[in-house]
């Protein structure tokens, strides 16, 4: 396939409901994408939003084509030579453990033609030798394009006809929602909500190694837990997001270690803030939110208090646009019980702010 061609791009989000609809159909589905986009992550998290599902994720340029046929070998039973099924595809006892099964080919087109005539077997006819695909079965694959300058192989016209072809592009309240559920370290959600086009800067041209990408602040994410010195932490930032981008960050990071702590103000027992540099505020809002879902989650039993001050604090300290993130990030992604009638400043806090939250919400 000329996948140089252009595709009609769509969002994280917009792609997990294509994939949905296409698994009704039993119709197999290529994500195209650059680098560190988030193809792999999309296909895992439909797996873990279905209800009884196994995902066998194979890179397919590590395979060769008998592992995909089988191998031949002599039965003595019955004195003839038969075919060893594919290792790594279900077979029909283990299929019928669960409602479906995603087989993800990743890296297709970066497998030899050789494999991807024989992957084209498995797709076209949902069976390859004497294997045949059970019914729950159904097949995402994905690669880079020709353009990100990564190892690949031109797609068969005949095996690129039999997908639906999906171009994924970065979105970043998609990232967003992501990331506040999945434990991302306050400091990079802060930082990439106040610089949002420094999600991604992949630019196939630049000769640098280290660019960033939704999965390479990932590892940032992870790398922040260990507490390393700010020098060795910059290294490996730098490694993970380029050089430009970690000095942007640590200077980020910096200033909000600055900050107070986020469990104090939900106490009340910090009122008002002398530093208000705007990233490192974001970052803030977001720790906020993070220490609130964890007395929610804990059943805190001075939640109330703990809601009014984070909302009094926001009030006295917080500009309209940080004000609607942090009750967005609050009420929308963590869904948290706030009880007008139990918290005390609820409503001049609605009267201040609620006409921004509701045309933000209907957004």
């Amino acid at each position: 396939m000329a996948d140089n061609i252009a595709l009609r791009t769509v969002s994280p989000n917009q792609a997990k409901n294509s994939i949905r609809r296409a698994f009704k159909k039993k119709r197999p589905i290529f994500i195209w994408g650059p680098p560190g986009i988030g193809k792999s992550e999309i296909v895992h998290q439909i797996g873990s939003e279905i209800k009884k599902s196994l995902v066998i994720d194979i890179r397919l340029s590590l395979w060769e084509p008998t592992d995909i046929k089988g191998i031949p070998y002599f039965d003595s039973n019955s004195n003839s030579m038969v075919w060893a099924p594919p290792a790594e595809l279900p077979d029909a006892a283990t299929a019928k453990k669960y409602d479906t099964v995603i087989v993800f080919m990743d890296e297709l087109n970066s497998a030899p033609p050789a494999v991807q005539a024989a992957a084209y077997q498995l797709i076209l006819n949902r069976r390859v030798g004497t294997y045949v695909l059970p019914q729950n079965v159904v097949i995402v694959a994905a690669g880079n394009r020709e353009a990100d300058k990564g190892v690949t192989y031109r797609m068969p016209a005949p095996l690129a006809n039999r997908f639906v072809h999906l171009e994924l592009s970065v979105n970043f309240d998609d990232w967003f929602q992501w990331a506040v559920t999945n434990d991302i370290h306050e400091d990079v959600v802060g930082y990439l909500t106040f610089a949002k086009k420094d999600l991604y800067d992949f630019d196939p041209k630049s000769p640098s190694r280290s660019f960033a990408t939704p999965r390479s602040w990932s590892f940032v994410s992870e790398l922040l837990e260990d507490d390393d010195d700010e020098n060795t932490t910059t290294d490996l930032v730098s490694g993970s997001v380029g050089e430009g981008l970690a000095v942007k960050f640590m200077a980020h990071r910096k200033v909000a270690s600055k900050l107070p702590d986020p469990i104090d103000i939900l106490n009340g027992k910090v009122k008002e803030i002398e530093t208000k540099e705007i990233s490192a505020m974001y970052s803030l809002t977001v720790s906020l939110c993070y220490e609130l879902k964890e007395a929610c989650d804990k059943n805190d039993k001075k939640w109330d208090s703990k809601v009014n001050n984070f909302l009094r604090f926001a009030m006295d300290n917080f500009d309209t646009e940080l004000v609607v993130m942090g009750i967005k990030l609050a009420l929308t992604q963590y869904s948290l019980p706030i009880d007008p009638d139990e918290v005390e400043c609820f409503d001049e806090f609605h009267n201040r702010f609620g006409k921004y939250i509701q045309a933000a919400q209907s957004a």
